[in-house]
């Protein structure tokens, strides 16, 4: 986990030479939810890594695959073995800035959208992502609700499970950030 931390602080300092403030996170949420009419699959990730830099508006999520929990022991086993292949690749991350100018020392909430690369299932894709973001006294809390194509990322689906499985995934994050 530490190592996990370590690659995402480096990453937002490596073009940044001035002293900024860093939020950061290490229990974000990500939620994903598939709605068929067979079936509806959910999972919660608990211990995602997110890091804000608040002088570039650099931001980085990094969550490991494995992390994710089902309601059924089984369907977790098929994710992580046929779908996302776990071991092959373990995280899936998104590297990106915050379009808007926002103020962080005047607390308030903002629409925000993020623009980036997100990587899943070892497929690295342009993403535009729009949320919500909060500045409070101690904190930046950050809420993102979006949609991933199984196709964007050669996420494939077996034909005999095909049904049971939405070619369109909806995904929601939360991070609460503390100041590092």
């Amino acid at each position: 986990m530490k190592k996990n931390i370590l690659i995402l602080v480096c990453a937002l300092l490596i073009s940044q030479a001035s002293f900024a403030q860093l939020y950061f996170t290490q229990t974000g949420k990500t939620s994903f939810f598939s709605k068929t009419p067979l079936e509806d699959i959910s999972a919660v990730n608990s211990a995602v890594s997110s890091i804000l830099n608040t002088a570039t508006n650099d931001l980085a999520v990094r969550m490991n695959i494995n992390q994710f929990r089902f309601p059924n022991r089984l369907m977790e086993e098929h994710f992580n073995e046929n779908y996302l292949e776990s071991e092959k690749f373990p995280a899936a991350t998104f590297k990106g800035k915050i379009a808007e100018k926002i103020d962080f020392t005047k607390e308030g909430t903002y629409d925000v959208t993020a623009k980036g690369v997100m990587m899943i299932h070892g497929v690295s894709k342009e993403k535009v992502l729009t949320g919500k973001l909060t500045v409070a006294k101690d904190n930046i809390t950050l809420d993102t609700n979006f949609e991933i194509a199984l196709v964007d990322y050669k996420i494939d689906v077996p034909k005999l499970v095909w049904e049971k499985i939405a070619e369109k995934i909806a995904v929601k994050s939360n991070f609460s950030l503390i100041k590092k």
